[in-house]
């Protein structure tokens, strides 16, 4: 599962900033959550990984940070939900 988030709008003669989530099974039967943030055209990047136990919680924590992020300035620019977790998207 994977949401692009970039921001609407950048300071004049500035990049945009973009967010990246990305939501993924660890080999220990957990979940995973990738947050990769920076500025577009910029190679400098900031990646923070988190841990969550079950499907459930680490998809209300995707949830969380989008809304977040929305509420920001940003907008969802392309998303790609598994057939089995499409209820993302809502």
């Amino acid at each position: 599962m994977h949401l692009l988030l970039q921001q609407q709008h950048p300071k004049a003669g500035e990049a945009p900033r973009f967010v990246q989530f990305t939501l993924q099974p660890d080999l220990f039967g957990g979940w995973m959550l990738l947050r990769e943030s920076g500025q577009q055209g910029q190679t400098r990047t900031t990646l923070r990984r988190e841990q969550y136990l079950d499907h459930a919680t680490a998809l209300a924590a995707l949830q969380k940070a989008r809304d977040a992020q929305l509420k920001r300035g940003f907008a969802l620019m392309s998303g790609m939900a598994s057939t089995t977790q499409g209820e993302l998207l809502r």
